[in-house]
């Protein structure tokens, strides 16, 4: 049974080191989380700190999820000025980048997300940003 167990658990973790994809998105999301941590609670955009922007969803005018904010990125002067946001519900995950401006935060209870002006067509029109390698 021990055996059983050891062989589940090394083909599990092979699957998951397999996929170039999911190492790219760890990657990202270290990236990321580091990104915020040196940034510290200081505003960003929106009000919001990097931390909170990280953990904000994308969301419609109606509410209906859009994605989730994978990145903030700054511009030449060090001001945010997009969101690399990963597309809900793409299968391979897919991701764009959403300028800044337009969007404003929604707090519903005790989330706080930011509101899009776009639809889902038009944010899946919006060009693929491929991941750099891990």
């Amino acid at each position: 049974m021990r055996h059983f167990i050891l062989l589940i658990a090394s083909s599990a973790l092979l699957a998951a080191c397999s996929d170039p994809n999911e190492a790219a998105e760890d990657k990202l999301e270290k990236s990321a989380e580091t990104s915020a941590t040196v940034a510290g609670p200081v505003p960003a955009a929106l009000g919001l700190s990097e931390a909170q922007l990280l953990d904000a969803d994308l969301v419609a005018a109606d509410g209906t999820d859009l994605g989730d904010v994978a990145k903030v990125l700054r511009g030449p002067g060090g001001k945010v000025d997009r969101l690399l946001v990963e597309i809900e519900g793409t299968n391979p995950d897919r991701y764009v980048h959403v300028p800044i401006l337009g969007l404003k935060t929604r707090v519903q209870g005790g989330d706080t997300d930011l509101e899009s002006t776009m639809t889902r067509a038009e944010l899946a029109a919006l060009p693929a940003v491929a991941l750099p390698a891990p």
